[in-house]
Formats: structure tokens, sequence, C-alpha cells
């Protein structure tokens, strides 16, 4: 892996909606680490973190494109080059960088290049983003191991990582959010209606389909 930042952490600079994540030196003693990843709708990526032993709060964004500061319209029509990611924060005291990919890997369909599930599109696609050498090695395990569990080849990347934008307000914890707002099935709370796209879009059955037993978000 070339060009990889060293000794590097995400540390924010603010919560607004675009809201650049630079990186800044972390010092080696430090617990907290960070992975970035896209798995296609970042609701459900974000959803699925927030529940795992030492993961903090997940944050929904931007990264990997050329546009400074996109909007949600702008990256889903395909022209800032960006993915649709998460940020997740985690005590490395707890869970391992390693375990991250391990779980966010049976979280997906790593097989599809063109996005996932019922969401198509460049802002869709799976990959991860690594900000030092050691996430690079960890991340390229992962995906070997996965690899050979499945017996096919991965498309999911492993890049260095570039600026995280934060989404829209809307986008943070749409899963468990309680604004009621009207759906192809008629109104629904905000919650209601994520679980709802969700299960429409295939998430989980694909995931269950492709990795059975080993799949560790299902629904």
């Amino acid at each position: 892996m070339k060009n990889v930042f060293q000794g590097l952490r995400v540390n924010t600079l603010g919560m607004a909606a675009g809201t650049i994540f630079a990186l800044t030196p972390l010092g080696a003693q430090a617990a907290q680490e960070t992975a970035i990843v896209a798995g296609g709708c970042f609701w459900c990526v974000e959803a699925d973190f927030e529940g795992v032993e030492g993961v903090g709060d997940v944050i929904s964004g931007y990264t990997g494109g050329t546009t400074a500061n996109p909007t949600y319209n702008q990256v889903t029509r395909g022209n800032t080059g960006h993915y649709e990611a998460v940020m997740i924060p985690f005590d490395n005291n707890v869970i391992s960088y390693r375990e991250v990919m391990d779980l966010f890997f049976r979280s997906i369909d790593p097989t599809d290049p063109n996005g996932q599930f019922c969401d198509r599109g460049d802002s869709y696609r799976t990959a991860i983003f690594v900000a030092t050498q050691a996430q690079a090695d960890a991340a390229t395990a992962a995906k070997a191991d996965a690899q050979q569990e499945l017996g096919r080849q991965l498309v999911t990347p492993i890049v260095q990582a570039s600026d995280f934008y934060t989404a829209e307000a809307y986008h943070q914890d749409y899963y468990k959010g309680d604004k009621l707002i009207l759906t192809r099935g008629g109104p629904k709370r905000q919650s209601e209606a994520y679980d709802f796209y969700r299960e429409g879009c295939g998430r989980d059955a694909r995931v269950q389909q492709i990795w059975g037993a080993n799949a560790p978000f299902l629904k």
C-alpha cells in the first residue's frame, strides 16, 4: 500500500453538514481509533455498527471523491466521485480494527462492483479507506480471509483515506428517528420507514444468502 498516511487519526472539526474531518497526528498510546468504510446505504452501516460493543457514535458522510462540501443530491447523481460512507469511532481496547473489518465484510456483498442491494451506482459501491499502514495491513488480511471463506473474488477496494464530509443532519441516526414521513407504504415514523426501506431493498436477505450464519447484523 503506497502513500499511506502514517500515525494519523480522524479528528472532528465540527458537526455541521459538509464538515471536513481532517487527519492529525495520533499518540501511540491512544485507545480511540477510527475506521472509514463504504457499504452501500450509510443509514444501514451506521445502524449496524452502533450496536457493536466498543463502537461510539457512527457518522454518515461522503468521501473518496473530488468535490468539496458535496450534498446528498450531488453524490447520488454520481458527479462527485464520492461514496456514501461512515466514520466508525471505536475503542481498540474493546474491539480491534481487524475485528471491525471482519464485521464489515460480512455485512455487505463484497462481490458486487456496481452498488449494494437495490441501490445502484458509484456512490453505493463498497470500499475501505485506510489512514495508516497498520490499517491497510489489517484490512488486507480481513479481505483475504473473507475471500477464502466465500471462495469468490471480492471487489471491495482498500484505498488511502481522504477528506470525509459529514452528511446532512437528517441522515444522522436516521434508523432511530421518530419524525413522521410519507413513504411508498404510507405515512411512517422515520425508524419504521428505515425498516421498510431495509427490508424492501433486500439487504439482509442478500447478506444472509452470501454469509449464512456468519452474517453479524441480520434484522
